[in-house]
């Protein structure tokens, strides 16, 4: 049963993720937003709700070890998998954005907060309410973009007349299907590694987050292989940034955190090895098949170190 659930949620997720892409696109050609700020805004943040709910809900169970490691495997896994993936995938990727200039900042300044806050062994619900505060200044950051109107568009798409109510009915369906198809692909994947005899720490780590990265995962791919790249760059900037501000804020604010620098120190090492792997390939302009294979050997350096 555990299978067929499974196979449902993937569908579920997918066929999610498409109403956000296009629901997305047509409120970035309404208002003449770049399609890179729509996908770290709305999309970002719609995709990072099964992460909060995760975290907040292990939080408020006094499991701090798993709120944590849970945003940790998910920002780490952002970079290597769901990028890897979008580069080795998408025919062409050039970004109209300069994400290095304007953005890379915001890659690498959570991670330090994070470092900052954590050094004592505990993040507090007062540093918890700092780090929703990081995520309101990266919102009145990119408000400040300058609107631009996408070069490459569906034509048919930009022929439709543009209607709020089904616009936001759709993308409602579209966050639904998306969250509630990780949560059962998440629980189902679970209970299929139980059945498997996997340990309950390789699924709290890579399990749970990488079914909370799914959404991320699915949404990037498809808006990858649309010719979306800049919204599935801005996708995984907007969500790891949300991840250290408003997951592990929110889940600071119900319940202080312990974080063991010690125990999680390597997790940590490669969640900041894949943000400076991201700022040099922004930098580079690296968005090639190359950077896809080098971000997927991270990711295995990542899971082998954790097998027996």
């Amino acid at each position: 049963m555990d299978y067929i659930i499974f196979i449902i949620s993937m569908a579920a997720l997918i066929k999610g993720a498409d109403f956000i892409i296009k629901e997305s696109e047509k409120i970035a050609l309404h208002f003449g937003i770049s399609e890179f700020v729509i996908g770290a805004t709305l999309i970002a943040l719609g995709t990072s709700l099964p992460e909060m709910a995760a975290s907040i809900v292990a939080s408020y169970n006094h499991k701090s070890e798993l709120a944590v490691s849970n945003v940790i495997g998910s920002v780490a896994l952002n970079i290597t998998l769901v990028l890897g993936l979008v580069f080795l995938i998408a025919k062409e990727i050039n970004p109209r954005r300069d994400i290095f200039t304007q953005d890379s900042a915001w890659a690498l300044f959570p991670v330090f907060i994070f470092l900052l806050v954590a050094y004592d062994g505990t993040i507090t619900r007062a540093e918890g309410l700092t780090f929703l505060l990081l995520m309101a200044g990266y919102l009145l950051f990119l408000s400040k973009e300058p609107s631009i109107v996408a070069e490459e568009v569906d034509e048919e798409l930009a022929k439709e007349k543009f209607n709020w109510p089904p616009t936001i009915a759709l993308l409602i369906l579209g966050f639904v299907m998306v969250i509630y198809g990780a949560d059962y692909a998440v629980e189902s994947a679970s209970n299929i590694a139980r059945s498997l005899g996997v340990s309950e720490w390789i699924i709290g780590l890579f399990l749970v987050s990488f079914g909370t990265s799914l959404p991320e995962l699915i949404v990037s791919i498809q808006a990858a292989i649309a010719k979306k790249a800049d919204m599935s760059i801005g996708n995984i900037i907007g969500s790891n940034v949300a991840n250290f501000s408003v997951v592990l804020g929110s889940a600071a604010a119900v319940r202080p955190l312990d974080v063991d620098l010690h125990r999680y120190g390597f997790d940590i090492l490669v969640a900041f090895i894949a943000s400076l792997m991201l700022v040099f390939i922004t930098a580079n302009k690296l968005y090639n098949k190359s950077a896809g294979i080098a971000l997927l050997v991270t990711l295995a350096i990542f899971v082998l170190n954790h097998i027996p």
